[in-house]
């Protein structure tokens, strides 16, 4: 009992953890902090940019501010969580409004279809769009996704473990009898067989780094996530939610140094001493929790894992002069093509020659965005990663053209005319940034890179790891998550 004992418990930081030192300041980081600050530590956070948000970054030009990361929130009880370690109040930091419909898909046949989180309501669009027995379909999946969720969350997703063996709980036999193991495609399949359906509630694991046919099906996880419990935009933008952790944690105490790149994590007989930045100041710390991509450029760990890397994306950031009247807030266009777009991506590491793409508008829920009048594009299409090997600095400038001309012939007629300020952002861009491999949703979400296997968060005896690049995984809900699990190895 005593060997399975050892091998299914939790290790946290040895020794003592007054004094903590935070490296990076994303979403991962700040959630980190909070919950340490919470518990008493002193905490610094040093961040090489000049302000919060990590990935979630802010860019302002000409009067527009665009969000230049995530432009999904859901989950917004995981910041409340956060916030309440050190207890402040959510809607005391944050404004965070309902987006309606959650997203809007168009599809080659001229067709469109809204999500609602509302299942009653959104049963009755897909009984207008595709049919009766396509809604009961629906229903059904909507039972199925939910239960997934119950599932997964407390044993799989929110909890530390240092070994498969932590996973042999009565939740693992559960999600095995409901399939959550097999095939995401043919799962959703089984309940939904319009392809239209399909598409919009598959093509979430492209976030994990994978086809639908490839996935488990454990990852509809994010479809419930995404399509049933709600998405919600912060007035100000998704920035704001950095600015708002930051803030509550800076007054309950943390120390925020921005502009200061980290160098190394001096390691002295095993264990972490101090982080020294580029400029040779030296920060004692008794525990360090590490959010960047590649711990291994700050110190060199006991062993590295070969990881494969999710594909990246080319993202279009416009202000514009024009209102597109269909538009909703998150607009998702999808191509004739689907396997064989995965196929271009994932295995051939070529850009997708009938793309599908998300055209976000953060205008539409907060005008502010902007100057008066004028609107702002978020325009994402998902493109492989460096290892590719493509030339951005040549293909790039040419492909810009290309999405514009896609979105005038999706009917944002006049898009490139319309432009005022413009800025783009190619996988080389992400690798500039720091994103390993030029991508920022981190290692794909393959067998071997899931749960237990996915790389550990706890490095050395007093250096834990945050972040999309280990677990729970990648997203805004499992970096925030991934922040917690951090902060509970340092106390225990």
């Amino acid at each position: 009992m005593s060997a399975l004992a050892s091998l299914t418990g939790v290790r946290t930081v040895k020794g003592p953890t007054d004094r903590v030192v935070v490296v990076g300041a994303g979403l991962s980081g700040l959630s980190t902090a909070l919950r340490l600050a919470g518990a008493g530590r002193q905490v610094t956070v040093l961040e090489r940019a000049d302000g919060p948000g990590g990935r979630a970054g802010l860019l302002e030009l000409e009067g527009y501010s665009f969000d230049t990361g995530p432009t999904v929130l859901t989950m917004p009880s995981l910041i409340e969580d956060a916030l309440a370690c050190v207890d402040e109040r959510l809607e005391d930091w944050l404004d965070l409004m309902p987006v309606e419909p959650l997203y809007r898909a168009f599809y080659p046949d001229g067709s469109t279809l809204d999500v609602h989180a509302d299942r009653g309501a959104m049963a009755e669009e897909v009984r207008r769009v595709c049919g009766p027995e396509e809604a009961r379909g629906y229903e059904r999946y909507v039972d199925f996704v939910s239960q997934l969720y119950r599932l997964e969350m407390r044993d799989f997703i929110d909890r530390n473990t240092d070994s498969p063996l932590g996973l042999l709980t009565p939740n693992l036999a559960r999600l095995a009898a409901i399939g959550g193991f097999r095939r995401l495609a043919p799962k959703v399949s089984s309940y939904l067989k319009d392809p239209r359906t399909q598409r919009l509630f598959s093509f979430q694991s492209m976030y994990a780094g994978l086809a639908p046919q490839d996935a488990l099906a454990l990852y509809a996880v994010i479809a419930y996530m995404d399509s049933v419990a709600g998405v919600f935009f912060p007035r100000g933008g998704m920035h704001a939610v950095p600015r708002a952790l930051a803030g509550a944690a800076e007054k309950h105490g943390v120390t925020f140094r921005y502009g200061e790149e980290v160098a190394r994590v001096v390691v002295e007989s095993g264990r972490a001493t101090a982080v020294e930045t580029t400029t040779g100041d030296r920060i004692p710390a008794d525990a360090v929790v590490l959010t960047t991509d590649v711990p291994a450029d700050l110190f060199p760990p006991r062993r590295q894992r070969r990881l494969r890397h999710s594909p990246s994306c080319f993202v279009l950031l416009a202000g514009s002069s024009a209102t597109f009247a269909r538009t909703a807030h998150h607009n998702l266009h999808f191509g004739r093509a689907w396997e064989s777009t995965f196929r271009e991506l994932i295995r051939d590491g070529s850009l997708m020659s009938d793309p599908s793409l998300l055209v976000t508008r953060p205008t539409a829920s907060d005008p502010s965005l902007a100057p008066p009048g004028k609107e702002s594009y978020y325009v994402l299409l998902p493109t492989p990663n460096t290892d590719a090997g493509i030339d951005w600095e040549v293909v790039g400038p040419r492909y810009r053209d290309e999405v514009v001309a896609r979105l005038e012939g999706l009917g944002y007629k006049g898009f490139g005319d319309a432009i005022e300020v413009e800025h783009v952002t190619t996988p080389a861009d992400w690798q500039r940034l720091g994103m390993a491999h030029g991508t920022p949703f981190g290692p794909a979400h393959t067998f071997r890179q899931t749960g237990p296997f996915r790389p550990g968060n706890l490095l050395l005896e007093n250096v834990v790891r945050a972040g999309s690049g280990t677990r729970p995984g990648v997203g805004v809900p499992m970096v925030l998550i991934s922040g917690r699990l951090a902060a509970e190895r340092v106390t225990g």
